[in-house]
């Protein structure tokens, strides 16, 4: 008897360290949250040659983590395999400068707001394109799924013959470079950080007050309540605390 009793707590013990190890995880206090992005988005995320990835919004995820309490882990994944992460539950989270728009909010949740931005056109110098209607018959570059690409989409059609897209933005501007495009159009931090890189007597930047302003934000798998409120409770800090403000001149001076 008393042999069949030792073995039964030995077997509850066991039962409990397993069962309190689950909650553990469950909680959120031992693994990072996974979060993907695509690391082809200066100054917003880029991979250094160590593989790090740096940028506004890997400092930004990063205050959000500690704010919150929480670790996260950045993986450049690619702008299609991050939501195919999240859809798989591979990936907690994706941030990469996701504009929040009522098609992708029936598939994921999205925190609140953490940028505004618009999209802008990039030309050579030499180009006489002052609006977006001007690019009309013209060769377009964008990053494929993108708010550039449904700019054009909207401003042409989605069958629109001069529209090309591409897996990663610096590919599009690699060959507005070579002169085979006539414009990129993309998000309008991102093409003033390759301007200064690429110098100004090369390229110039289009503005279109028709072009409507949008907001970035993080995502999560539609339902995902814990993770995006554990994203917008660390937001919220930061913008009180005034870190948000501090990261946010770092990349792109005062607002």
């Amino acid at each position: 008897m008393k042999k069949w009793t030792g073995m039964l707590f030995a077997l509850c013990a066991i039962i409990s360290l397993i069962l309190s190890g689950c909650a553990s995880k469950q909680a959120g206090t031992g693994d990072a949250l996974k979060v993907g992005t695509d690391a082809q988005f200066p100054p917003f995320e880029k991979q250094e040659g160590d593989g790090r990835i740096t940028g506004f919004d890997a400092d930004l995820l990063q205050a959000i983590a500690k704010a919150g309490g929480f670790k996260a882990d950045l993986q450049h994944t690619g702008w299609d395999p991050m939501f195919e992460g999240i859809d798989r539950g591979k990936l907690d989270a994706g941030i990469g400068g996701i504009t929040i728009t009522e098609e992708r909010k029936k598939k994921y949740d999205f925190t609140e707001p953490y940028f505004e931005a618009t999209q802008v056109i990039l030309v050579p110098n030499s180009s006489s394109v002052k609006t977006l209607k001007e690019l009309n018959g013209k060769k377009i570059g964008v990053q494929s799924a993108t708010t550039g690409e449904k700019v054009v989409q909207d401003a042409f059609g989605k069958t629109y013959a001069g529209l090309k897209g591409y897996d990663d933005l610096p590919s599009a501007v690699e060959d507005l470079k070579l002169g085979r495009l006539d414009a990129v159009v993309a998000d309008n931090a991102v093409v003033m950080e390759y301007v200064k890189k690429l110098g100004n007597s090369q390229f110039k930047i289009v503005e279109d007050p028709s072009i409507p302003k949008e907001q970035y934000g993080l995502i999560v798998k539609k339902g995902n309540k814990k993770v995006l409120d554990q994203l917008n409770a660390g937001l919220k800090k930061i913008r009180e605390d005034g870190t948000y403000d501090k990261i946010y001149e770092k990349y792109f001076g005062k607002k």
